[in-house]
Formats: C-alpha cells, sequence, structure tokens
C-alpha cells in the first residue's frame, strides 16, 4: 500500500510540473511574440555553428546579408555563432535589423555580439523558437549545416507544401555542399513519387548573394508584407 502511494504521489508531482511547464511556454511564446511583431520585415538565415569565420560560407553569409539589409529586409538568425553570427554581422555592418533568436543549449550557444540590444530573445523550447522564425520570416536562406539545418529547411518546405503557411521565397546557398541532396531528392523522392517535380520548384539554389538577395526582393516586389500565419 505504501509503495501504491508512493507512486501516486510521484505522479502528482510530475502532473504538477507539467502544468507549471505550460505556464512556461505560455511566457515564451508572449515575449516572442510581443518582441517579432514590431520588427520591419526579415529574413531568417539558417546554417551551421560551427562554421568558422575563416570559411568561406561565413564569408558569404555576410555577403548575403548585407545584400538583404540594403533591399531593406532585415535579418533574423538563431542568434549563436558560426553562420548566425555571419548573418547578424553582415547586417549590423551595414546598420540593418540584426534579430536573434537564442536557444539554451548544455554545450552551445551563448549569443553572438552583432545583434540589436532590443531584438534578442532567449528560448528554453526548440519548438516555441520555430513558431517564431516560421511565423515572421518573410524568407529564408539556407547555408550549409548539420541536423538543425536541414530539420529547419525541411519543415519550412514542409509547411508551404502542405499549405500550412503561406509561400515565402527560400534560397539555398552552396551548391557544392547541396548538391548530393539535391540529386538525392531527384532521383529517389521524384523517383518514387512521395513528392512531385514542382515541389523542386519551392526554392532556388546558387551561389550567388547579389542574385539570392534579388530573388528575395524580387518576390516581394509591390506586395503588402503580413506575418505567415
Amino acid at each position: 500500500m505504501e509503495e501504491t502511494t508512493n507512486g501516486f504521489e510521484k505522479d502528482l508531482a510530475a502532473n504538477q510540473e507539467d502544468l507549471w511547464r505550460v505556464f512556461r511556454i505560455m511566457a515564451e511564446f508572449v515575449e516572442g511574440f510581443e518582441t517579432m511583431g514590431n520588427i520591419k520585415p526579415s529574413i531568417a538565415v539558417f546554417g551551421s555553428a560551427r562554421t568558422k569565420p575563416s570559411h568561406k560560407y561565413y564569408k558569404k553569409t555576410v555577403r548575403v546579408s548585407k545584400e538583404l539589409a540594403k533591399k531593406g529586409f532585415g535579418i533574423i538568425t538563431g542568434g549563436g555563432p558560426g553562420i548566425m553570427e555571419a548573418a547578424n554581422k553582415g547586417a549590423s555592418e551595414v546598420n540593418g535589423s540584426s534579430t536573434g533568436v537564442n536557444i539554451e543549449l548544455p554545450l552551445e550557444q551563448g549569443s553572438n555580439p552583432y545583434i540589436d540590444n532590443d531584438k534578442l530573445l532567449n528560448f528554453r523550447y526548440f519548438f516555441v523558437r520555430k513558431v517564431m522564425f516560421f511565423k515572421y520570416a518573410q524568407g529564408y536562406v539556407i547555408m550549409p549545416g548539420g541536423f538543425g539545418t536541414i530539420d529547419e529547411f525541411f519543415e519550412v518546405l514542409t509547411l508551404i507544401q502542405t499549405g500550412k503557411t503561406k509561400k515565402v521565397p527560400i534560397v539555398v546557398i552552396g551548391t557544392e555542399y547541396w548538391e548530393p541532396l539535391m540529386k538525392w531528392l531527384k532521383e529517389y523522392m521524384i523517383k518514387f513519387k512521395f513528392i512531385e517535380d514542382f515541389d523542386m520548384d519551392l526554392f532556388k539554389i546558387t551561389d550567388d548573394p547579389k542574385e539570392a538577395a534579388e530573388h528575395i526582393y524580387q518576390f516581394h516586389k509591390g506586395k503588402k508584407i503580413i506575418p505567415n500565419f
């Protein structure tokens, strides 16, 4: 009987902890919506946190962010080092809007120094952070990266493909890095009819920062920009 009672008490404690977790999640959403609702139309840049400043993709990310900022867009990143730092740096160097949506992780990542003081958010939950990207980004630049980058790339493709969010431009940069994946999509996903040929039109692949920024600019030219959902 004592063992049963102790088990019941543990269940109650776990349920109570879950209820408090709901309030923490709600608080993150409220803070995120308040901050992100006031930023200018912005483009999210995804890529590896492990990319060093000397790497060609870090340098290319700085350039594409500058080009986007010159065309009037702000930049949103995950707020950390690597590609995220490069994107925030590019925006900062031309006085563009620079937002960081940071995540608390045990082994990485402090926020980078190129985020505007009033545009840094720190999240505990990945799914809350993702909502901020997918609700407020008016386009995406996908740089080379790891599991997280692939996850973000495919999730936004899924949201657009299924109509859960409006269509926005997606530019994939780094043909050398991404070509094997593109080949696999064509030779396997399309071959087995898991996606259609026209699904490949949901994104553009290039190595040219100016072409990337121009593609995004032309997509939005003359249109009213509002949150995605």
